[in-house]
């Protein structure tokens, strides 16, 4: 498995996530339940696709920027959690801010896949790719275990 198989899979997960909150209606266990997965998984890539994924693109000057970039919306990706954290999820604006939230997480899975994953293939080497799934698989597993 490579590391952009591994970032796919992952993505997969937060795409079905992202979709089933924003199909849910008023303060439910379902909401409550798919918000909370939604939210380990989320800060569990992040940290790991940070650490494994971004850090070695960084090495080469051509993936500074876009690792920055995707790194600021990680960032931003926190922040409308801890909003969603705290607002009441039986109040009408929530909804909107999970709407809005599951748009920028598309938006950011969307532009690492269709960009940011072919500027990477470029700059590792195979087994760099390999190595790189096994740590990024590795730190996901054990930050969703701690979450």
């Amino acid at each position: 498995m490579t590391i952009f198989e591994a970032l796919r899979e992952s993505h997969e997960l937060q795409r079905k996530l992202a979709r089933g909150l924003v199909r849910t209606k008023g303060k439910s266990a379902r909401r409550d339940e798919l918000f909370r997965l939604l939210k380990e998984d989320l800060a569990a890539h992040a940290l790991s696709e940070e650490r494994h994924f971004y850090a070695p693109i960084m090495m080469d000057n051509t993936g500074i920027d876009v690792s920055r970039h995707a790194i600021a919306e990680h960032h931003e990706i926190d922040e409308m959690v801890e909003e969603l954290e705290k607002t009441d999820q039986s109040s009408s604006g929530w909804l909107a801010m999970a709407k809005k939230l599951s748009k920028k997480v598309h938006h950011h899975l969307k532009e690492e896949e269709h960009g940011f994953f072919q500027m990477a293939g470029k700059i590792l080497t195979d087994k760099q790719k390999e190595g790189l799934a096994d740590n990024y698989l590795k730190d996901y597993q054990s930050a969703k275990a701690g979450a």
